[in-house]
């Protein structure tokens, strides 16, 4: 999802709502709606549709994007740090935040990202997709879980699943980042991430 704070941030000036006043319609902090636009916080879906509906506009004219903008995939693809785009994905309802690393398209079988992790999870709700997965803690404490085991990792750890196993994790420390590179050698649904 490219842009996702940009195209906000135009949707509501369209509307003639300042900040505080769109925040107060759907029952946000102006200055967690303020990093939404900033491009530093993915919001879940359930917050994305209450801003569309305050907005009267379809939720997915804020979160489509087209990677074939400017450096389009030539079988290399660098993305500058300024340049990480919020991505949502099946994990973003439920508090993960995603940042995509590359402008490869979504169908490729490599999908890295930059992906921090709720302190709270659902006890009920596992992720799994056919292909591997490799996590690297980049900062903080988690827990991660593949299966019935669970994984204590901190920064510099690393863990190489195959992601039909049902898996999920959370921060043990805070704020908790890392790198997760996700294969699927018959392309990428980003539905089920």
């Amino acid at each position: 999802m490219r842009n996702l704070g940009a195209k906000l941030r135009s949707h509501r000036k369209a509307a003639g709502l300042t900040l505080t006043e769109l925040a107060a319609r759907v029952d946000l902090d102006k200055g967690y709606l303020s990093r939404i636009e900033n491009g530093k916080k993915v919001p879940p879906l359930a917050t994305l549709s209450r801003l569309a509906n305050a907005l009267d506009i379809e939720a997915g004219s804020l979160i489509g994007y087209s990677v074939s903008t400017p450096g389009t995939w030539r079988g290399v693809s660098v993305v500058r740090h300024d340049e990480q785009r919020p991505t949502v994905m099946g994990g973003t309802t439920f508090g993960y935040d995603y940042f995509a690393l590359s402008k490869a398209k979504p169908n490729h079988a490599l999908q890295p990202f930059l992906f921090s992790f709720p302190e709270q999870i659902d006890k009920y709700v596992f992720f799994q997709h056919d292909g591997e997965e490799l996590l690297y803690v980049l900062s903080g404490k988690i827990e991660w879980q593949v299966g019935s085991q669970k994984y204590v990792l901190k920064a510099g750890d690393t863990i190489h699943f195959d992601s039909q196993i049902p898996h999920r994790g959370r921060s043990l420390s805070g704020q908790a980042t890392a790198l997760v590179v996700m294969f699927s050698p018959a392309g990428f649904d980003e539905n089920l991430a």
